[in-house]
């Protein structure tokens, strides 16, 4: 349902889809469907730049959010390649200086200080993000299934209880050096590691998680959250977006939180 356009301004926003091409293999592009149409029912005019290896990197000081998926290793191979430059300096300060992001899985790891890889080597992250990620061995069981969290009201502001429901798939464990930025509480699945019940990671405006599913049709809340967030750092304002009509989103998620109960 379209929501009444309750703003004084006509508001645009860009959003940066890094690496579309290669880091998009469990249907993450999903989210950014749901970003662009949630922003085109509110009147806000929304532009998607693609970024790939071969685009500038000045293209990235333009967008006012961004979104990365995951992959499997050979695409990110590619993508660690092209990060380490001027691009991932450019999308570093971008962060820092607050505008959003949605970081998924292997995406969530580059941004961490370093990947372990099972045989011990060491891939060298773009130290971003206050975490690490280490493959414990092909011996050891990937972290794959439904996952249902609680967001750390701390850091995120949703209700609490208000769960949170997607699919996770990843070999990686990744350890927070800093527990307090927890995006969620486990409460159903495996989350970072399996051990510690911490699921992602809440960085500045940023989000990493190993939420598939894709986590936003699935928690459109989130997507707010992050619309708001890139407004609000783009134009110096806060706004409160006018609710859109999601109750099969919540039935759906309903059903997804009694059947793991």
């Amino acid at each position: 349902m379209k929501a009444k356009n309750l703003f004084p301004k006509t508001y645009n926003l860009t959003i940066g889809w890094l690496y579309p091409e290669l880091m998009s293999t469990y249907g993450d592009r999903g989210n950014i469907i749901v970003l662009q149409k949630r922003c085109e029912w509110r009147n806000i005019n929304v532009r998607i730049e693609k970024i790939s290896p071969d685009t500038e990197y000045q293209i990235l000081d333009t967008c006012d959010l961004f979104f990365m998926g995951g992959a499997q290793d050979t695409q990110q191979e590619i993508v660690n390649h092209d990060l380490f430059g001027k691009k991932g300096s450019a999308l570093k300060k971008k962060i820092e200086q607050g505008t959003p992001g949605l970081f998924i899985c292997g995406a969530y790891q580059f941004l961490g200080k370093y990947y372990k890889t099972a045989d011990g080597k060491i891939l060298e992250g773009l130290k971003i993000f206050p975490s690490y990620t280490e493959n414990p061995g092909e011996n050891v069981n990937r972290l794959i299934g439904n996952i249902i969290i609680e967001p750390n009201s701390s850091t995120y502001n949703l209700k609490p209880k208000t769960y949170i429901v997607g699919f996770e798939n990843h070999g990686g464990r990744t350890y927070l050096e800093d527990k307090s930025m927890t995006f969620a509480t486990v409460k159903k699945g495996s989350g970072n590691n399996g051990k510690d019940k911490t699921e992602g990671i809440m960085y500045k405006n940023s989000i990493g998680t190993y939420l598939h599913g894709p986590i936003l049709p699935k928690n459109p809340e989130i997507a707010d959250w992050l619309i708001e967030k890139a407004v609000e750092v783009k134009y110096g304002e806060k706004i409160e977006l006018e609710p859109l009509d999601d109750s099969l989103e919540q039935k759906a998620k309903d059903v997804v939180v009694k059947r793991n109960s």
